[in-house]
């Protein structure tokens, strides 16, 4: 008989004092902005990570030599709403295509000048069960941090 782990999802929410449509571009297109180069999980050091702002765009490492590292791929794309990613980096950070753990970003509009921004890390259970818990303990201690930046920054810069 197989039996079917299944891996509690990391869940993250804030409110951003900003208007939805800010809150959406400084978390995509303004993502080298807020995500630090020291969290890299390429080979060389980082000079800029960046997303590519639409269905199937990658978000990518860009190493100080110009070598591309991919992270993850986007699976969905709704400006200003919603963004999913296919997570593709293994147990020991390190990239990898077959890797399927995924985060889900939700942004909603509480007022004019607040949105609600929602992270669901979820299916670490497709990296198995070992790993798939390590990476859960590790981006369930690492989300809230980054998360703080990137409301710092969406805060700080508004349009």
């Amino acid at each position: 008989m197989n039996e079917v782990t299944t891996i509690a999802p990391v869940r993250k929410s804030v409110t951003v004092k900003a208007p939805i449509a800010h809150a959406f571009e400084v978390f995509t297109s303004g993502l080298t902005r807020w995500w630090p180069t020291t969290h890299g999980v390429g080979k060389k050091p980082i000079k800029a990570v960046l997303m590519e702002p639409r269905l199937g765009g990658r978000w990518l490492e860009i190493a100080e030599d110009g070598t591309e590292t991919p992270v993850a791929t986007i699976t969905v794309w709704e400006p200003p709403h919603r963004l999913v990613m296919l997570w593709q980096i293994s147990a020991q950070w390190k990239p990898d295509a077959a890797m399927r753990s995924e985060v889900d970003v939700r942004f909603t509009a509480e007022a004019a000048d607040a949105t609600r921004v929602e992270l669901v890390h979820h299916r670490f259970e497709t990296m198995g069960a070992e790993a798939g818990a390590s990476m859960r303990r590790d981006v369930d201690g690492g989300w809230p941090g980054l998360i703080a930046r990137y409301v710092e920054e969406a805060e700080r810069n508004q349009a």
